[in-house]
């Protein structure tokens, strides 16, 4: 069912998805809740990737600028999803208004490789757009 963690949430204890280094319980699981909220545009990024891992449709439409989010938004735990790699960052600081992150995103069919778009909106980040390149 989309939006519903199940898959994902019963093992809190592995590590997270977005390849930080800790539990999905300690890292991104909060900022799905709603317990914490991103404090960076690169975190964000990486809550997002852990969303599309877990099937989190919900964290995705929160932390989606309306003006380009689709509508309906169904996402189901995707396992396909292998690992993500940061390869910068522009801005997307505590105290920066827009930021950009380049990465790339490691699926069994193939790698996704984007530069998104971060903006501020009601003090925090939502992801705009972001161009897929090569």
């Amino acid at each position: 069912m989309p939006g519903d963690r199940g898959t994902f949430g019963s093992a809190a204890a592995r590590p997270c998805p977005c390849g930080r280094g800790d539990t999905y319980a300690v890292c991104c699981g909060p900022l799905h809740t709603g317990e914490s909220v991103a404090p960076t545009a690169e975190q964000l990024m990486r809550s997002r990737y852990s969303a599309y891992v877990v099937g989190d449709a919900a964290y995705l439409v929160r932390t989606w600028h309306p003006r380009n989010r689709p509508d309906p938004l169904e996402v189901a735990p995707d396992p396909g999803w292998l690992r993500l790699e940061v390869l910068g960052t522009s801005g997307g600081g505590e105290d920066d208004e827009t930021g950009e992150v380049e990465f790339v995103a490691t699926h069994v069919d193939g790698p996704l490789h984007e530069r998104s778009r971060f903006v501020r909106r009601g003090g925090r980040w939502v992801y705009l757009d972001g161009p897929v390149l090569g």
